[in-house]
């Protein structure tokens, strides 16, 4: 008789634990992967709403909507195909430990890093792309930063540990180049003047089309190495209400695939997905808004490291 639980089908909604059901290694270290998944449950630095520490769960959960799919649409290549994936589970840290938790991040990414890894991290508010940004730093030196969000994050008033103040330390720390970088969607208060970094705001965004907004984007990055960041907050809360600190006139999540689908070519070094806060969702909406937004990324980083046609 054959064994039961051994079965090769899958079902849709059964045994969503790891994104995309791509297989789960809690030692990440101790294996061969192009793209390592890591949850990073913290949301100790958020200034509205709590909760994104549950992103990366509902993240993975909603990503078993689009693990059926062999070739996902539009793309004319099957990702796993070419690039190995796999999920490290989320990061474990002492609870309450904001500064604990910075430490971890950080060298935890630098230890995937040096392995030749690249990681797309699921937050978690978006406190945790500065120790991220401070280990993609020590290999890649300076880089330009990719910024979708509601905010510019630019901050300079905030704690050491707050989810509005990565952007005004990173530059200051030579972490990235300001001039060299955009952040698309903003439509929150900042002074152009002393700001520095180049914005595309929700209102012009909305106007231009996808293939606009990626030639400014291209236009302003250069040849630097790229960190690709995305809050979910950058898309209108009428498509994505599970978030911390939602902000209406945003992007639609069509506008927002689009772009990330044409942005073929740049040296994506880093990428994560952040505040994804479930208890405020409806229907998953955000949470499938979140998975997609993630593995739009795998597709475009694949189609450019693995040079596909």
């Amino acid at each position: 008789m054959s064994n039961i639980f051994q079965r090769e089908e899958t079902s849709l909604f059964s045994n969503p634990m790891t994104f995309l059901r791509q297989p789960l290694q809690q030692n990440p270290l101790a294996v061969d992967a192009d793209i390592v998944v890591l949850g990073l449950p913290f949301d100790m630095a958020t200034s509205g709403r709590s909760g994104a520490r549950m992103g990366p769960d509902a993240i993975r959960r909603a990503s078993v909507n689009l693990a059926w799919e062999h070739k996902r649409f539009p793309w004319n290549f099957a990702l796993t195909d070419h690039t190995k994936i796999i999920d490290a589970g989320d990061l474990i840290y002492p609870p309450g430990d904001a500064e604990g938790f910075t430490a971890i991040v950080e060298e935890a990414a630098t230890q995937l890093i040096n392995q030749g890894k690249t990681l797309l991290s699921l937050g978690g508010d978006h406190f945790v792309t500065l120790p991220l940004l401070r280990a993609h730093a020590k290999k890649h030196g300076k880089m330009a930063l990719i910024h979708f969000d509601a905010h510019t994050d630019t901050y300079s008033n905030g704690s050491r540990y707050d989810h509005g103040t990565m952007f005004f330390h990173a530059p200051n720390e030579g972490i990235i180049d300001k001039h060299k970088s955009v952040q698309i969607g903003i439509r929150t208060e900042y002074t152009q003047d002393n700001h520095g970094f180049n914005v595309i705001n929700a209102m012009q965004a909305n106007d231009l089309t996808p293939e606009q907004i990626v030639e400014q984007i291209k236009a302003t990055i250069g040849d630097l190495p790229v960190y690709f960041t995305f809050d979910i907050d950058a898309i209108d809360p009428a498509f994505a209400p599970g978030t911390g600190t939602p902000v209406c006139g945003g992007l639609t999540t069509d506008k927002v695939l689009k772009i990330i689908r044409l942005l073929d070519g740049i040296n994506i070094v880093g990428m994560d997905v952040v505040e994804v806060a479930p208890a405020y969702d409806h229907a998953e909406l955000t949470a499938l808004a979140g998975a997609s937004i993630a593995l739009e990324m795998m597709y475009m980083w694949t189609k450019h490291n693995k040079k596909i046609g």
